[in-house]
């Protein structure tokens, strides 16, 4: 009857079996690169233990000869130099290929893991992003990236030990068999020994990947929130948080830290205490002539270039355990269904004044339910005004005409064609959304509107006047080449938004959905960009609106309460709804109908 498994032992065979499933997904994406690593491995153990048969013979046909009559034989110290330069060649040319190959599988690997995780991040639904910070983005990127391909390195080094040990063993038994019986008994305690240390520090070792995973994510959300920790004071409260979370590492490393002071010596050790009984046991033998000098010079040399393989063989299997954690927190997030599959339609739209129709559309995340059964349309050249309290679903509204999530049920149709059955380019040339955060890139203000398309300076120019960001622009140092700061800190609220709106603006779409995207922007200039968008016969608007002066440009209102549409119709109409007018009355208290 066998022992009953323990807790620990459970762990590390889960741990190393999921270890050899990371390999496997490695070895199918850069196979020839492991391939040749292995055999440069396989060719670097065989030089290794060919270079202390040359040793011996060496030892046994050269030195002692010559020494014994006192000469030397010119022919056969050229050929034992010959052949030590040859295997050493040998030996680099394993070497060589080794790491150079096994770097590329490495990185190749790590590279195709990062782009599938950008290219999720990018497929992936607002309400994904809303829930993760970007800090913890960031960690599965950067760390959490690199530390779950670090056991490929030593892969090829362990493959290669594993041969180096079958090699050695024969050629110490071709020595002698006592000989071989040291070995036999020493290989399997340093394997027994690297076992005990492995199952030892998976736990530690995976506890210190989480801890600095958190760390990470933890200094970028601080980094990311900089404004509101200074701002309210929290620099102290934010380093504490840090240097508990710091101290979570500190304690996980020690004892990782501890494991290796205990088992490292005694693995190096090994090999140095095998050569002692060598030399007891090879004195003994070659007194009884049944072993030469020479032999045992060779399995000295064996037994001394042992223990370096073997110990890069115990740091694979300390880092598996690591490297299986960091890649479990990535696919997480690679494992998630992303919308990809869902917005990858192949019809393109034909007509010149495109309408959009929202119909039975429910939203949930989760389990909370956030849209239910709504249902209007927006024909072309009219402007809707989308109105409702804070937290009803209008900004949820917008990530799905703009194709950011999925309706859990229902439709949404452009000129009568499913949103998902239509090319990504066509889509966002005719449709596009205006969102209330105002994001611009660390690069200059041209290159904020362009985005990399391919627009002329016509249509720059007139996005730019649309969105009354001329003047302003126009009194930058460079202007439109003037090199905006991180997010546009260089640029004013409004400022920023009106940027943001020339971006949604260029190519004339018919259909222009604004999430609150004027919110910082003087009311007065709010009206000219309003009246500009409107004097655009074909284009069609949609505006989340939250001033009177806005509500009342609008040709129609829909007004959405408790995620579902209470009422439809122009401002006038609507104000007989109770909760309509008691939102209206409180902007106007509120001074935002100014």
């Amino acid at each position: 009857m066998q022992p009953p498994v323990t807790e620990s032992e459970a762990i590390n065979q889960k741990q190393f079996r999921r270890g050899l499933k990371l390999i496997a997904r490695s070895l199918k994406l850069r196979p020839f690169s492991h391939a040749i690593a292995i055999m440069g491995a396989c060719l670097f153990s065989i030089s290794a233990v060919l270079l202390t048969r040359i040793l011996g013979y060496a030892t046994d046909d050269v030195i002692i000869p010559n020494l014994d009559n006192n000469t030397l034989d010119k022919r056969d110290l050229w050929l034992v130099f010959t052949l030590i330069i040859a295997v050493g060649l040998a030996r680099g040319l394993g070497a060589f290929l080794r790491r150079y190959f096994l770097a590329g599988a490495r990185y190749g690997t790590e590279l195709y893991w990062r782009r599938q995780l950008f290219n999720q991040y990018l497929d992936l639904p607002m309400s994904f992003h809303r829930k993760k910070s970007p800090g913890e983005l960031l960690a599965h990127a950067d760390n959490d990236m690199i530390i779950a391909s670090l056991a490929l390195m030593p892969l090829a080094f362990t493959i290669g030990t594993f041969f180096l040990a079958i090699v050695a063993l024969i050629n110490l038994f071709l020595i002698h068999p006592a000989i071989a019986l040291i070995a036999v008994v020493l290989f399997p305690l340093l394997v027994a020994m690297n076992k005990a240390y492995s199952q030892r520090v998976v736990i530690p070792a995976s506890s210190v990947q989480e801890s600095v995973g958190n760390t990470s994510s933890l200094v970028h959300e601080s980094f990311d929130g900089i404004l509101v920790v200074k701002s309210l004071g929290r620099s102290n409260e934010e380093v504490e948080r840090l240097r508990q979370s710091a101290d979570n590492i500190r304690k996980h490393r020690i004892s990782v830290g501890r494991l290796r002071a205990i088992f490292e010596p005694a693995i190096y050790a090994l090999p140095n205490l095998g050569v002692i009984a060598l030399l007891i046991v090879g004195t003994w033998l070659i007194d009884k002539e049944s072993l030469t000098i020479g032999e045992l010079v060779s399995a000295i040399a064996l037994f001394g270039i042992l223990a370096f393989p073997v110990r890069i063989a115990g740091i694979f299997f300390e880092e598996l355990p690591r490297s299986v954690v960091a890649l479990d927190r990535i696919d997480e997030v690679l494992n998630l269904d992303s919308l990809q599959s869902k917005f990858e339609g192949e019809k393109t739209i034909e007509t010149q004044s495109s309408t959009l129709r929202v119909e039975n559309v429910e939203a949930r995340y989760g389990d909370q339910l956030i849209l239910d059964n709504i249902n209007f349309s927006i024909h072309s050249g009219e402007i809707v005004a989308l109105v409702g309290p804070t937290g009803v679903g209008k900004s949820t509204i917008a990530d799905l005409v703009g194709s950011l999530q999925q309706p859990t049920s229902g439709h949404i149709y452009l000129s009568d064609i499913p949103l998902n059955d239509i090319t990504p380019v066509d889509r966002t040339k005719t449709l596009t959304v205006a969102f209330q955060e105002s994001f611009l890139f660390a690069d200059t203000v041209k290159e904020n509107i362009l985005l990399g398309r391919d627009f002329t300076d016509d249509d720059l120019q007139d996005a730019i006047e649309t969105s009354q960001a001329h003047e302003f622009i126009s009194a930058l140092p460079a202007g439109l080449h003037t090199l905006l700061g991180e997010r546009g800190v260089t640029l004013s609220g409004g400022q920023r938004q009106r940027v943001t709106l020339a971006r949604a603006l260029i190519g004339n779409p018919q259909i222009i959905f604004l999430d609150d995207s004027t919110s910082s922007v003087d009311p007065v200039i709010e009206k000219r960009i309003l009246d500009g968008l409107r004097n655009r016969k074909t284009v069609s608007l949609l505006i989340v609106a939250h001033r009177l002066s806005t509500i009342k440009l609008a040709d129609r209102v829909i007004f959405l309460n408790n995620g579902v549409i209470e009422g439809t119709g122009i401002h006038e109409e609507l104000m007989r709804l109770e909760t309509y007018a008691s939102l209206v009355k409180a902007y106007e208290k509120n001074g935002v109908q100014s």
